[in-house]
């Protein structure tokens, strides 16, 4: 039954939440399109990019959308915990490690090929089990007074090296972050990751969050910090004033350092409304879910259906960032490698 049937046939959204029904704990998941409920999201996104998104979901559709926001770890480990009897329908995430997490325990739906042919294959996992939603592109921001920029390193790689010992920034604690070093494990493997981890350690300051790692540079603190692209762009368009000292730097050549981590979303096998859940999905990937990124405040990269980046980005095709599958980065190591590097 399509989302239009439903409405036609008069079936009232009402304002009951979702949150404390406990489903199934066996057998077959259902699509019940007639529950109109609605559907309960997860979201370890930006807060205001998924509501924009349900906001314009809904209104397209009818669909009643109930969203519990959290981090990438926080929201990927409660659905875990949670298995079957997991109230979520949908799991929305800034990067590709937690979406991988939910995949390897075995909780997500195979996705509607309709969604899936809304997003290139660059940009979504080689399983189907889940799919790229936004996309993020990693940047070394620097402080041009104090960098020239034949001094900028060729790879991300070299900032393990002495010369870089006290001059750069990161917040090793973030999922962002950890994305970065996931793609730098798959691309180089345990041993390359463990040797940089451990540069890193001798050469870094830790700030808590990209945004605050990127004011430091623009105050003076420190000469650069290793971020994703959005934080320098959603400021700029703005007020300026924490970024107004800083100058983006892309790696580019297939470098590590030009890993661009893909958001994801997914539909979890124990949903009770798959349709309905799945029709969100492929709203997210579709041209009006894309477009939102595209006028947006989010500043992230759209990936499906052929729209646009903002012009003010560099373009996606212009940053030569490696390929990754994302179905393969390895979060659980990451953690490990990172606690054993003193890190975490």
């Amino acid at each position: 039954m399509t989302i239009r049937k439903n409405m036609l046939a008069g079936l009232a959204i009402v304002a009951t939440a979702t949150l404390g029904l406990t489903a199934c704990s066996s057998g077959a998941p259902t699509s019940d399109a007639s529950d109109d409920a609605g559907i309960t999201v997860y979201n370890a996104q930006h807060e205001s990019l998924a509501q924009e998104w349900v906001d314009a979901f809904t209104a397209e559709t009818g669909i009643k959308v109930t969203i519990r926001n959290g981090s990438d770890t926080e929201m990927s480990n409660q659905i875990i915990q949670e298995g079957a009897a997991s109230p979520a329908d949908v799991f929305l995430t800034e990067n590709s490690p937690a979406m991988a997490q939910v995949e390897n325990a075995g909780l997500f739906a195979d996705v509607d090929k309709a969604t899936i042919a809304q997003v290139p294959a660059d940009f979504r996992p080689s399983t189907g089990k889940w799919t790229g939603i936004a996309a993020r592109s990693t940047v070394f921001v620097y402080d041009s007074k104090k960098i020239s920029a034949d001094q900028l390193p060729k790879s991300m790689l070299d900032l393990a090296k002495p010369e870089w010992k006290g001059k750069w920034a990161a917040s090793p604690t973030g999922a962002d972050f950890q994305a970065i070093v996931a793609a730098l494990l798959e691309l180089k493997g345990e041993a390359a990751t463990t040797e940089w981890l451990a540069g890193m350690k001798e050469n870094f300051t830790a700030y808590k969050g990209n945004s605050t790692a990127m004011k430091a540079v623009n105050a003076g603190e420190i000469d650069a910090a290793l971020i994703y692209h959005y934080y320098y762009y959603g400021d700029q368009a703005q007020t300026g004033e924490n970024s107004k000292n800083v100058t983006p730097y892309y790696f580019k050549n297939q470098d590590p350092g030009a890993f661009v981590s893909v958001s994801g979303g997914g539909v979890l096998s124990s949903s009770k409304h798959a349709e309905q859940a799945q029709e969100f999905l492929k709203f997210v990937t579709g041209k009006a879910g894309q477009e939102i990124l595209k006028t947006g405040t989010s500043f992230e990269y759209p990936v499906g259906s052929k729209v646009a980046s903002n012009e003010k980005l560099v373009p996606l095709k212009e940053l030569q960032a490696p390929t990754v599958d994302a179905a393969k980065l390895n979060s659980a190591k990451v953690t490990e490698l990172m606690n054993t590097a003193g890190l975490l």
